[in-house]
């Protein structure tokens, strides 16, 4: 099995359209077959990331109606967390997700070898936890999730390690999957 990222802006960004659609994107990957790792809603409900697990990549085409943009299915790694945890909801849930557009000449074995060494410096900002990240396995970004009282404090932590913040997002608290 395989994981696969989609992300989506949604149509209508009110939180109950989303929360349906949220329903409409479990239902739809059930069909493909495939499961739902997560989903993990930007404030404002203005982007979805969903991460799906199957043995092939999937399509989530019947959502067309209700997405205004809809990307994937990109092949992803987990790093940082085992997926049986992620699976079960064992780590703390994610309040922020930093997008970062890795640099063309980067490989995933130099990036795996570079995340392991730059890891221990997160303990330089003990209020940041860093979670996991899911690196897009044609090396065109990676998402990073950690759990943090605030946003200073994720960059902070980025900076820590070395590593640059393309785009940001505070994520809505978590619900119980759809």
């Amino acid at each position: 099995m395989s994981l696969y990222l989609f992300e989506v802006v949604p149509q209508q960004t009110d939180r109950a359209a989303v929360d349906r659609l949220l329903v409409e994107i479990d239902r739809s990957a059930g069909r493909a077959p495939a499961e739902v790792i997560e989903f993990q809603v930007a404030e404002h409900n203005a982007r979805i990331f969903v991460v799906v697990e199957a043995a092939n990549p999937v399509e989530l085409a019947d959502l067309a109606p209700r997405v205004a943009e809809l990307r994937g299915p990109d092949p992803v790694r987990l790093v940082g967390a085992e997926l049986s945890e992620v699976k079960a909801a064992a780590r703390t849930a994610p309040n922020y997700l930093v997008e970062w557009d890795l640099p063309v000449d980067l490989g995933m074995d130099e990036y795996l070898a570079r995340k392991k060494a730059n890891a221990p410096r997160y303990a330089d900002v003990p209020e940041v936890s860093f979670l996991r990240t899911y690196v897009r396995e044609d090396m065109a970004k990676c998402l990073c999730l950690y759990d943090a009282p605030e946003e200073h404090l994720v960059r902070k932590a980025r900076d820590a390690v070395d590593t640059p913040v393309d785009r940001l997002h505070a994520l809505r608290p978590p619900e119980p999957t759809p």
